[in-house]
């Protein structure tokens, strides 16, 4: 029996945007395509990251639940670190590199897990310069599988909710376009070194509000010795 038969998207209970089981079908696929226009892909976020992008979408949870699907991300980025994993390419927005989420350190240390796992060669990572205007990812997120014994799956999102599809016309639009942002992105190469430049950024600028904090502390504590 092939291993993806139990992953079947036109069962029932993957019809449901709410239950899309996207990290069963990643543990298995040969290969992952993911198109990043708003945020990091979940395989990719660090937990800090993942707290913040949590704490934005509801900012009324439950710390537990939080903390559950945090757990949860993580267990799942294991696949990038497993040398057996699936082949995973990225494209990322440029704004995605450039929105400071969970604030100037947190995004440091996202860019610098990328970056480490470029460098590793676990993934292929590219971005989509801003100076690129209208390109083919405009109609939003996502994620193109494909197995050694079934056939490709794409998961599709907007506003919030996502399914699975393994409707023919779907698969091919998802790939034409992964293609034609692959041709307007810049090279992995060069798309290394813009990540590892807005981390260094960030760094930087972490460390200039530490410093101005510092600062401010110690006047207050001069004003209060007089």
């Amino acid at each position: 029996m092939p291993k993806t038969e139990r992953l079947d998207p036109s069962r029932p209970e993957y019809a449901q945007p709410a239950s899309a089981d996207v990290a069963a079908f990643e543990s298995l696929a040969r290969s992952v395509r993911d198109w990043a226009p708003d945020l990091i892909p979940g395989l990719l976020r660090t937990t800090a990251y993942s707290r913040a992008v949590s704490e934005a979408y509801e900012p009324a949870g439950t710390d537990g639940a939080a903390e559950g699907r945090m757990a949860s991300r993580q267990v799942r980025a294991r696949i990038l670190d497993n040398p057996a994993g699936p082949r995973y390419w990225v494209i990322l927005d440029e704004v995605v590199v450039r929105r400071p989420v969970g604030g100037p350190h947190a995004m440091a240390e996202q860019l610098r897990r990328i970056a480490a796992l470029v460098r590793r060669h676990r993934i292929i990572a590219q971005v989509l310069p801003l100076s690129e205007g209208a390109h083919a990812g405009l109609e939003g997120l996502f994620k193109l599988m494909t197995f050694d014994d079934a056939p490709p799956v794409a998961y599709v999102q907007a506003a919030g909710t996502g399914r699975l599809s393994v409707d023919p016309a779907v698969i091919t639009r998802c790939t034409l376009t992964h293609g034609l942002l692959g041709t307007a992105a810049l090279s992995p190469l060069a798309s290394l070194t813009l990540v590892e430049r807005a981390a260094e950024e960030y760094e930087r600028y972490d460390g200039h509000e530490e410093h101005a904090e510092h600062e401010e502390h110690e006047k207050h504590e001069a004003v209060h010795r007089l």
